[in-house]
């Protein structure tokens, strides 16, 4: 064969390997990532890492707290959620939602008002669950009004089997949501909401038609951010 040939020859196979050696470096790297993800960025040891420690400070004036419960379910991590009762009158009558609600007299502090809110609403008991830790207090209440109060989310992370529940009037029913749905951007919609007139805010889609919008994708957003993976949706 001739010089120029065997050349051409050389060249080319050190083309071919070196792009064959990038492109499985860059699968592996892909596939590193993709691993890390779903096992680590919401492992209660990772949480544990990212989110606020400890109980938030004591506010003046109105405040509550909700209980963003986690675990491993069939499908990968997930969330659980409530759907309020539909109720006139009510300013979240049937909206998606942690269990949660106001602190009352009796509470110790926020922490107290999740886990008590929680058994009260769907009778799960966090007592005994890990607090992984919380994200930022936001600052809530009924669109369209002038009411406001303090909420502070906890995060908690139960092992075993999915807790059995039991609604009290104030919920219609419980949906564990997997992070694979909240992170999908095909359930990214905008959502109208006729009491509040023509305007529309950033929503997603779970179980059929339901909605989590609001507060609670608020509360969402903070806690993707921390995790590392932020939410491409408009909040």
């Amino acid at each position: 064969m001739i010089p120029e040939v065997l050349d051409l020859q050389k060249q080319v196979t050190e083309i071919v390997f070196g792009h064959s050696i990038r492109l499985a470096h860059a699968l592996t790297l892909d596939a590193c990532v993709k691993s890390f993800t779903v096992e680590d960025l919401f492992s209660p040891d990772y949480l544990e890492k990212v989110l606020l420690s400890g109980v938030a400070q004591s506010t003046q004036g109105p405040s509550a707290a909700v209980a963003a419960v986690v675990r491993n379910g069939q499908l990968g991590t997930e969330i659980l959620f409530i759907e309020r009762s539909t109720k006139e009158g009510d300013p979240w009558s049937g909206q998606m939602a942690f269990p949660g609600g106001r602190a009352s007299d009796e509470d110790e502090n926020s922490l107290a008002t999740a886990i008590r809110e929680t058994m009260e609403e769907v009778a799960v008991d966090l007592t005994g669950s890990r607090l992984v830790g919380r994200l930022s207090d936001l600052e809530g209440g009924p669109r369209g009004t002038r009411q406001r109060l303090t909420v502070t989310p906890y995060v908690f992370w139960i092992s075993g089997p999915r807790p059995k529940v039991h609604l009290n009037h104030e919920v219609a029913e419980v949906v564990w949501v997997p992070i694979s749905d909240l992170v999908e951007s095909s359930r990214y919609i905008e959502y109208p909401y006729p009491p509040l007139g023509r305007d529309s805010w950033p929503g997603i889609t779970v179980e059929g038609e339901r909605v989590i919008w609001g507060l609670t994708l608020r509360m969402l957003v903070d806690l993707f951010r921390r995790v590392g993976q932020p939410l491409t949706i408009r909040s």
